[in-house]
């Protein structure tokens, strides 16, 4: 299916009835504001959601609400990169829209059997599989509802956050 023929990620959400767990494993991902921003030494205020809520964060709001229990894991490099020093610290955000989410040294993960690629796994139906190029740019997602591969990126999830440490207790 070509990607502009895909649905997008909210309306995937929007179709989700039970879960959504996302694995993360790259340690860059490419240059964005915020990141620029905070590299900068610009803090975010917390006080002033308006400054921080985007549409991601409603999406994911809206998802909980409805019951959907939202997951995302962490597989870094240690020491951490600057990036993700940046993206522990707006991960805030994340869990004040109701993801629970946990962080995987990867010395800790060597025993592991995991996809080379971030993904978002949907009611366990529904793989949506990111492609980066070396520089953590985005390239395209792929869908796939082969049962073989959606289970086995199931499977590496549910791997991950067995290890994984919640968020309020991973120290970087």
């Amino acid at each position: 299916m070509p990607q502009n023929e895909q649905p997008s990620f909210a309306e995937l959400l929007a179709s989700t009835e039970r879960t959504a767990v996302h694995l993360e494993l790259r340690d860059v991902y490419g240059d964005n504001p915020r990141f620029a921003a905070w590299r900068e030494g610009h803090c975010t205020d917390w006080d002033d959601r308006a400054s921080w809520w985007h549409s991601f964060h409603e999406l994911i709001a809206q998802a909980v609400r409805r019951g959907v229990a939202i997951r995302r894991a962490r597989v870094v490099g240690e020491p951490v990169s600057e990036y993700i020093r940046w993206e522990h610290y707006a991960t805030r955000s994340n869990v004040a829209a109701g993801e629970k989410v946990r962080w995987l040294p990867r010395r800790l993960a060597s025993d592991l059997l995991l996809p080379p690629n971030d993904y978002w796994v949907f009611d366990d139906r529904l793989v949506r599989i990111h492609h980066f190029a070396g520089d953590g740019s985005h390239i395209v997602d792929e869908l796939s509802s082969v049962p073989e591969l959606v289970k086995q990126f199931s499977s590496a999830f549910e791997a991950v956050w067995d290890r994984a440490i919640p968020h309020d207790e991973y120290k970087i």
